[in-house]
C-alpha cells in the first residue's frame, strides 16, 4: 500500500508528537512539593552529586529528603523575596572553582564526566544561598553571641578569666627624617620642631595637612589596635594624649617619631580562642534555629507522592 506524500507527512508528526508526550522514566514525576515536581532525573542527578562530593552512595529516601528540603527552602526564598539571580549563582559557581584550583570549565568538564549536570550543582548552590540568606535575615537577634557568654565559654574550657572590655585605638604614626650620622645640633633641632608641631595639631585632618606637605617629614595610614595588642607603656601614653593631638617625640633609627591619636573608643577584646569559641557557639544557634525553621516549613508543605 502507498501512503499519499501530505498523509505520510502526517504520520510523521503524529509519530513526533507522540514521542514528545511520552516521556522516559528519567523524567517521570515521583512527588510533588507545593505544586512542583521531582522527578527520576532529578533524584538520579542529585544522587549522582552526592555521591561524588561524599565518596559515599546515598539512600533514596535521603536524596528525596534533600530535594524536597530544597523546594521549601526556594518557596520560602520566594515569599520572602530572597531569589540569587544568574550571575550571583554563576560568582558562586566560579568561586567553587577558584577554591578548587581549576577554571569553572575543568569543574564543568569533571562534573560531566560524572554524569552530573552543571545545574544541579547550581541548582543546590541557589537553595543554600536562599536559606542562608533567610536564616541570617530572620533570625539574626536569635543568632547574636554575647561576648560575656563567649568569655564565660573560654573560662570553663581554659580556666582563664577574660577581660570582656578594652579599648580600640586609632592612630596615625607621623616621622620627622633624621639622615643617619646627623649630629647632636640637628637631632634637638629636629626635637624642638616636634614639640612646635605638638602646639599646633588639634586633629587627624590637621596632622595630614601639615605633614603631607612638610619636608623630610611622613605620616602613614590609620593603624586601629586595641588594649590587647598594645604594651601597658604605649596604652599609659594613648589613654593620656587628648583625641586630635601627638603624643611626646622619641627618637628611633628613622628619626623623631610622634603618633596623631585620631580615635579611642570602649570595644570587646578579642583573642583567637574567643574568636574560635564565638564561631562554635554561633554555629550551634544557627543550626539549631535553622533545623527547627525547616521542620515547621516541611510540616506545612504539601507534599504528595505519585509513585513509590
Amino acid at each position: 500500500m502507498t501512503i499519499p506524500l501530505p498523509g505520510f507527512r502526517l504520520l510523521l508528526v503524529l509519530a513526533a508528537l507522540l514521542l514528545a508526550g511520552t516521556p522516559s522514566r528519567a523524567q517521570n514525576i515521583v512527588l510533588m512539593v507545593n505544586g512542583e515536581p521531582i522527578t527520576d532525573f532529578d533524584i538520579e542527578q542529585r544522587s549522582k552529586l552526592d555521591q561524588l562530593t561524599t565518596q559515599k552512595t546515598p539512600a533514596r529516601q535521603e536524596v528525596i529528603n534533600e530535594l524536597i528540603d530544597d523546594r521549601v527552602k526556594m518557596k520560602e526564598g520566594k515569599k520572602y523575596g530572597v531569589d540569587p539571580g544568574v550571575s550571583d549563582i554563576n560568582q558562586s559557581y566560579e568561586g567553587m572553582a577558584q577554591r578548587m584550583r581549576i577554571s569553572t570549565d575543568q569543574l564543568t568538564k569533571s562534573l560531566e564526566v560524572k554524569g552530573v549536570r552543571p545545574e544541579t550543582l547550581k541548582s543546590r548552590m541557589k537553595a543554600e544561598m536562599v536559606w542562608t540568606s533567610l536564616v541570617r535575615g530572620r533570625f539574626k537577634e536569635k543568632l547574636m553571641v554575647g561576648e560575656r557568654d563567649v568569655a564565660q565559654a573560654v573560662q570553663a574550657q581554659t580556666g582563664d578569666k577574660l577581660q570582656i572590655e578594652g579599648t580600640e585605638y586609632k592612630m596615625q604614626p607621623i616621622v620627622l627624617i633624621v639622615p643617619r650620622g646627623s649630629s647632636p645640633a640637628f637631632l634637638e633641632t629636629r626635637h624642638k620642631e616636634a614639640e612646635q608641631y605638638r602646639a599646633r595639631v588639634g586633629s587627624c585632618e590637621e596632622a595630614n595637612s601639615l605633614f603631607r606637605s612638610t619636608p623630610n617629614a611622613t605620616i602613614r595610614d590609620v593603624v586601629t589596635k586595641t588594649t590587647a595588642e598594645l604594651p601597658e607603656a604605649l596604652r599609659k601614653v594613648l589613654d593620656d594624649t587628648p583625641i586630635g593631638h601627638l603624643t611626646a617625640p622619641e627618637t628611633t633609627k628613622a628619626g623623631i617619631e610622634m603618633v596623631v591619636l585620631c580615635s579611642r573608643k570602649p570595644t570587646m577584646i578579642d583573642t583567637p580562642k574567643k574568636r574560635e569559641v564565638r564561631e562554635k557557639m554561633y554555629q550551634e544557634k544557627y543550626e539549631k534555629t535553622q533545623k527547627a525553621y525547616l521542620e515547621d516549613l516541611r510540616k506545612a508543605a504539601m507534599i504528595e507522592y505519585r509513585n513509590r
